[in-house]
């Protein structure tokens, strides 16, 4: 292991683009199925895993999707985050904000608090026995009406302690920003932080960019590589401070490559960009292998990584005390 790997592996380490849904690893999803009297049209987790061909975003949603379908009870979504902390906190992942899409399983019948009951539980139980921190940010499925939003935005009301932001995520095409500007003005009333997904690559990217920023007003966004494309864009994103959340790995099912030269741009134009691992249990990696995969196409050297996570943790919707904390932990890591 070379020194940069090994500081990659060591480092402390902040997660902001996570899909609770998307780390549900084959293995779960069978001994979820059988728990729920399910049965999977896939004779074993390598038949599945061998099954995740997607080479955009609607073909990967279509089976991310249909792999909830196993999701039914609160011990359902506490072991399915209980899974992820677990392999976070063996990353050195210190604090995470976990992405859960409430309509994927409300549509389905699954009740609001079945959902956040089981992932709250996981969370606390990270914090008590892993000394991981965990925050949760809703995230509305922008191709279901914005009714639908705001009903599921009153829904979360009574839990707001347990909530830290709104995101919005699922097929962009046809779906911008503005279209859920009522039910994002209501949130941000309601004390909630803003964030929303601009995809890579995708239809009006730059302007859904626009948007998020002059319709909006979000605190960060995910992904959002394509506002490079407008030098009017990347000059303010920089000028507000705004993080990106970018995911190397996912991106390079969508575009061909990690995205890397953008990152590398982002770094050196003074961007808060961040790595992340997006939805790792489709994508084959985690936070740690995202990073990894980026110093192989790129280099990075050991102050990238450092300014990467730096990165991650000034973003981050944090006290400033407990951001302060982790900030100097990532200062004094040393490897060995």
């Amino acid at each position: 292991m070379t020194e940069l790997t090994e500081f990659i592996t060591g480092v402390p380490k902040c997660e902001l683009h996570l899909h609770i849904e998307g780390t549900l690893e084959p293995e779960l999803k069978f001994a979820l199925a059988a728990r729920n009297h399910l049965t999977l049209p896939y004779a074993d987790a390598a038949e599945m895993r061998a099954a995740y061909d997607f080479h955009d975003l609607p073909s990967f949603l279509k089976i991310y999707y249909e792999g909830m379908a196993v999701l039914l009870t609160e011990q359902d979504f506490y072991d399915l985050a209980w899974a992820y902390l677990i392999k976070a906190r063996a990353q050195n992942v210190r604090y995470a904000e976990i992405f859960f899409d409430p309509q994927a399983h409300t549509s389905r019948g699954v009740p609001f608090a079945t959902v956040l009951g089981g992932l709250r539980r996981a969370m606390l139980d990270a914090r008590r026995l892993l000394g991981l921190r965990a925050e949760l940010i809703l995230c509305f499925l922008r191709d279901f009406s914005a009714e639908y939003a705001m009903a599921t935005l009153m829904e979360s009301l009574p839990y707001k302690e347990w909530i830290i932001g709104v995101g919005l995520d699922s097929d962009e095409k046809g779906n911008p920003p503005v279209k859920f500007a009522e039910v994002f003005a209501r949130a941000r009333a309601e004390g909630y932080f803003l964030t929303m997904h601009c995809d890579v690559d995708q239809e009006n990217s730059t302007e859904h960019i626009r948007q998020c920023l002059d319709v909006i007003g979000v605190d960060r966004i995910d992904h959002g590589v394509n506002a490079l494309d407008d030098p009017a864009l990347q000059a303010e994103i920089a000028g507000r401070g705004l993080g990106l959340t970018v995911c190397p790995i996912s991106n390079g099912y969508v575009r061909g490559d990690l995205g890397h030269r953008a990152i590398r741009r982002m770094l050196d134009l003074g961007i808060l960009v961040t790595v992340n691992s997006d939805d790792p249990a489709y994508f084959s990696g985690y936070v740690t292998e995202n990073l990894l995969a980026l110093h192989e196409a790129l280099p990075l050297s050991l102050e990238d990584v450092r300014l990467l996570e730096r990165n991650a943790f000034e973003i981050a919707w944090l006290p400033n005390a407990v951001k302060d904390r982790y900030l100097a932990e990532l200062a004094a890591f040393s490897p060995s």
